[in-house]
Order: C-alpha cells, then structure tokens, then sequence
C-alpha cells in the first residue's frame, strides 16, 4: 500500500507540474457566479427596464448673450425638474461643470505634472452664480445653497414629493470662455476672427438614480458626462456678424439669416449634395449678415440630455439634407473657417456626416435630432446632442474618423444614457466599435485601412500595465484611457459579433440593448443580461475576461499523434489554452494530399482544463495546424498557433 502511495503522487506530481506552464483557471474563467444580485422590479434580470423603472426628468429654458469684446457668456436658466422617484427629495445636486477652469478646483489638482489633453493652461474664475431662485406650489423664495467644487447643492423649503412633482429653480449665471477647456470646450483665434465652441455652459441637474441615489461625482476632466433628458428650449444674443449653430431646430432662421441664405436653406434641406450658406468669399462681405446690431438665435430640442452651441464671424457655411430610414428628414450642417479648407478639407465634412447619420440610422436606430451640426475649431474631438466639434485641422481619413466618431456618440451616451463617469468602455468602446462598421462602408472603405484592431495589436491592449475596462476612467491611468475606454472595449465587441456569436445574433441582441434603453439609464449588468438574453448564450466568462479583468488570451497546438501511428487512420490534435481567457476555437488542418479541414469548438471545451484533444479523419500526412486561421482573436502569441508538420 505504501509503494502504491507513491506512485500515485509521482503521477499527480507530473499532472500538476505540466498544468503550471499554463496560467489558466478553468473554475475561475466559468464560475457560475457572475452576477451580484438577481433582477427586481426596476431592472429585470432579463435585461429589461422593469415594470416600476422609473427616472427623473429635467426641462430648461435658458437666456444666455454672447460678450465677445471679453469672452464672457451671461444668462440665466429657469429648470423644472421633475421628481419620479418613489423617494421625496429635500434637496437637489447640480453640476457647475466650468468650476474645472478654477486653480483651486479639483481637476487641477489632480492634472499631472506633464499635463495631457484635459490639462488647463490658463485658469479662468468658473461660475460666478448671481442668484438662486427656488418655486415651490407657486411662492417664491431665495433657497439655502452650497457650492462644492464642480457641484451646487439647493436644499428645498420642503421636500419634493413623488410620483411626478415638480420643483422649479432659476440660477443667474456668468462665466468667461476658457481657450482651452479640456478639450471639451473652448475658443479659436483665426485669420477671420474667434470660433467659439460652448459646452457645459450652464447649471445641469445631476441624476438620481435606483443605484446610487444622487450621482455627484466631481468633474476632473477625464471622466465625461451623466445628464438627465428633458426638452431644452434655449436662445443666443450675438452681435450679427456672428453665425450661431446649435442643438436642435433654429426656430427664428428669418430673423438671424439674409433672403440669400434663407433660399439657400431651404434649398439644402432637399438636397442630396452640399449646398453652400455661405461661402469662403462671402465671410468678410458685409451683406452676407443682416444689417442690424445684434441678433437673437431660437433653439429648441426635445427629449435630450444636453445642448451645446457655437459662434462665429469666421464660419463658412454649408448643408444638405439627411434620409432617415422612417420617411423623416433631418440636416447635416458643417461650419468652418477657411484655413480649413483643403484637400479631403471641412468642405467633405457635410457629406461624411450625413453618410454617418444616415448609416448608423439604418443599422440600429434612427437618428432623433433635427440637424446634425460639425464645428471646426479648437476642440480635438467632442460630442453632444445634435452637434459636435472637430479640429480645423482634420482632413482626408483623420477629419472623417473624428466626424464619424463623435456623431457616433448619438448612440452612445446620447440615446443610450449611460453613466461616462463611471463606465467610459460603455459609450467610447461601443461607439469606437459601430465606427469600424461604418468606416468599412463609407465610399465603399475610401478611408478602411484596417483600423487598429485584429491580432496585431494584441500585445498591445494586453498588456501587463493596462487598466481592466471596469475602473472608471478618472482612475485609469491617462496613457492607458485610449485602449480601456475604446480600443479595447470597441476589439471585445468585434471579437463577441465575429468569433463568438456571429453577426445575425450579435446584431440583434445589441439593436435591442438599444431599443430597450434609448432615452434610459442602463448599467453594466443591463447590458450584460440583455445581450445573453437576446443571443441565447452565458456569457459570463467573456464578460469577465474582457470587462473586470485584464486577462490575455494564448491557444497553442500542443501535440499532433497518428492514430496507430499511420495517418490513414486519423490523428489526433491537442491544443491548449496557456493564458487566462477562454475563447473558442477555429482549427485548419491541411493534408498532403490538398485536403483541408476546418474545425469549429465551443469555448465550453475549455471547461475542464487548458487542454483539449480532437479526432480528424485524414487520409494522408498532416502540413498544417493552424488555430485561428482568419485572424480573428486578440491571441498574444501567433508563434505557437501552428504546428508545421506531425513532430517524430
């Protein structure tokens, strides 16, 4: 008995030994529990808003003027905010978002050293609130308030009650325009004049939520945007060289355009091909503005979570018309000063923006906005409601990527209102992924190089250094916030459409992500539940190799052995799973004599171990193992993905 002992050690010894050179877990990778808590009433467990979901609502009227002498912006906002909630609230958060170009402020003082894109060269004094002014059953009075950094707290002389009450606040405001405003924002110095580029421009409700109650996280810079949806109805006082752009429709164009332009405008919105406002000779020509002091531009917007706008004497103007898949009509608009104007220049930008809109509407949901407005200027790449702002510099592929992109966003976080502070993967990953099906199909690929997915990036997003996608992006590391909010979320949902479900499954359980969450507020975990719901699949150990881990992927042919060693009878292939995530496999087997096999195994192989064995028939002498033959997973190490010939 005590010999037999040994034995079996020295078997199990050996077992043990071999399965160290791989770092996979299979208990881990397919642990059952995945999720933290089951569904409720508010959130179903299926994925769906639950039949007691409910969320706030918050309408704003806004006045604001345009002081160009000082780049000052005045105004006021009267906000209804509606309460939804099954809780009576005493007080209400708001974000005073330009409390970020303040020295003292928090963003500054987490800025590095070597600054970066949301750095602040120059410092401005944030908001100066002239006044608060709260409405309760219709009496008026001054409300105790507290301004925290980038956020106001307002306490109510009661609180407001459920079930659909409403409390109304009116907040003066003023504040001067940075010129650089964390890439987000800002103002441009042009042959021609100033560009403009508002955002964040007045005081916007915080969310409460069925998660977290209020939602105050502080704006730093990196981490983007939470915002509840409501109709805005807002108006810029402008001096009348100016061209003002906006969210939304412009209600008054008769008062703000010439007879010239109003024809021209109305000739766009039935026109295919870009039909120029106002045009590069025309920006310094007197007539083309009306001859009055100032002008008051009228927009409005419905069912949005924010609005942004921009102004300039500088801009070249031009539009055409959207087709959206419904029979509706919207307008691509495209303002640019003319050092913009090049080869593949802003004079293209109309028309990639209209392809963009009318692709993405097809594809999954239709666009929502009266226009769809580009602006050049200062800001790199920024998206909000109806209107976006590129560089002036962009042409040719990098001016219809940054285009392409920050419309992209219409979808994600604009109809999908997910959470940006904390869950960047969930709006960036998922609109850098929707770009690559787009660009693959504009002008038939005239700007498709490839992207930068596919294996060889892999070492790259995987590497030992990057930030697992579920941190919230003010704590990933800044080099690392370009793979972990966008690379590498947009790559996972490549590989889960291409390699796991397929693109009929995959397309139609993320359409209806979409559907049940447009104009809604989804977690992780909707997400999650909604796709594997949809698609059939547990997909638990996807989730959390991509998503809560930084778990890199390495399959390896390990082993080919003839049955009775003469290739007549068949072979043998072992393979193994060196890495921590599982994926499935897709083996080329190639014979001497030209056969080829291609063989599909689930991920469930990898249930059991990091290694599995499969059975070819096969008539004569093997050439060529290769597992991932068409380059569709992030597999770390390509060396060890084939096996040239049976090893003696």
């Amino acid at each position: 008995m005590r010999k037999l002992f040994f034995i079996i050690s020295g078997v199990l010894y050996l077992f043990v030994a071999a399965a160290q050179e791989s770092k996979y877990n299979h208990r881990e990778a397919f642990d059952p529990h995945f999720y933290p808590y089951p569904g409720n009433d508010y959130r179903s467990a299926s994925g769906q808003p639950g039949p007691k979901y409910w969320q706030n609502r918050a309408d704003y009227s806004i006045l604001c003027s345009l002081n160009t002498e000082q780049h000052i912006v005045s105004g006021s906002a009267e906000i209804t905010y509606t309460n939804n909630s099954p809780d009576p609230l005493k007080f209400l958060w708001l974000q005073l978002d330009q409390n970020i170009y303040r020295k003292d402020s928090r963003g500054s003082a987490t800025t590095t050293q070597a600054g970066g894109r949301w750095a602040n060269p120059k410092f401005t004094e944030g908001y100066k609130i002239k006044s608060v002014t709260a409405y309760s059953d219709k009496k008026k009075y001054s409300p105790k308030y507290t301004v925290t950094d980038t956020r106001m707290q307002v306490w109510l002389n009661e609180p407001l009650k459920t079930s659909g009450n409403t409390a109304k606040l009116f907040i003066e405001f003023e504040f001067e325009i940075p010129e650089q405003g964390t890439d987000r924002m800002g103002r441009l110095n042009t042959k021609n004049g100033w560009i403009y580029q508002i955002a964040q421009w007045f005081p916007r409700m915080c969310v409460y939520d069925d998660i977290q109650g209020w939602n105050t996280e502080p704006y730093l810079g990196q981490g983007e945007f939470y915002l509840e949806y409501g109709d805005i109805e807002f108006s810029v006082t402008a001096p009348s060289e100016l061209i003002v752009v906006g969210s939304g429709e412009l209600l008054n164009p008769e008062e703000c355009l010439t007879a010239e332009q109003m024809k021209r405008w109305n000739e766009a919105k039935s026109s295919d091909q870009t039909v120029i406002l106002r045009s590069d000779k025309e920006v310094t020509d007197k007539k083309s503005r009306p001859a009055k002091p100032a002008c008051t531009w009228r927009f409005k917007i419905n069912n949005t979570r924010d609005v942004a706008w921009s102004a300039s004497k500088a801009f070249v103007w031009d539009a055409a018309r959207i087709n959206l898949p419904s029979g509706k009509k919207s307008m691509a608009v495209s303002v640019y000063p003319v050092e913009s104007i090049k080869k593949n220049g802003w004079q293209r930008s109309t028309e990639f923006t209209k392809a963009s809109i009318e692709h993405y509407s097809e594809k999954w949901y239709e666009y929502p906005y009266p226009a769809a407005i580009n602006v050049a200027g200062r800001v790199g790449g920024m998206e909000y409601p109806g209107i976006v702002f590129c560089s002036y510099n962009a042409s040719g592929a990098g001016l219809w990527g940054v285009t392409d992109h920050e419309f992209g966003h219409t979808w994600f976080p604009m109809i999908v209102g997910s959470n940006e502070r904390k869950y960047a993967w969930m709006d960036e990953g998922f609109n850098t992924f929707i770009n690559g099906l787009s660009t693959k199909e504009f002008n038939k690929g005239e700007f498709d190089d490839g992207g930068f997915f596919g294996a060889d990036a892999a070492k790259y997003l995987f590497n030992d250094k990057m930030d697992a996608l579920f941190n919230s992006p003010d704590v990933i590391q800044q080099g690392n916030l370009g793979v972990a909010a966008y690379f590498k979320p947009g790559l996972m949902l490549e590989v889960l459409r291409d390699a796991v479900l397929g693109p009929e499954r995959f397309d139609a359980a993320f359409k209806e992500y979409i559907n049940r969450w447009a104009f809604r507020h989804p977690t992780p975990w909707d997400f999650f539940h909604t796709i594997e719901n949809v698609s059939g699949e547990d997909l638990g150990w996807f989730w959390r190799a991509w998503i809560f881990n930084n778990w890199k992927l390495d399959q390896s042919v390990k082993e080919i052995k003839y049955n009775r060693d003469n290739p007549e009878n068949g072979v043998s292939v072992t393979i193994e799973n060196l890495e921590q995530m599982p994926m499935p496999v897709t083996a080329l087997i190639k014979e001497e004599n030209g056969k080829e096999h291609r063989l599909e195994l689930p991920v469930e192989v990898w249930q059991r171990g990091s290694s599995w064995t499969f059975h070819i028939n096969t008539t004569s002498k093997i050439t060529d193992v290769v597992l991932d033959p068409d380059k569709k997973l992030p597999d770390i190490n390509r060396e060890n993905n084939k096996l040239k010939e049976k090893p003696f």
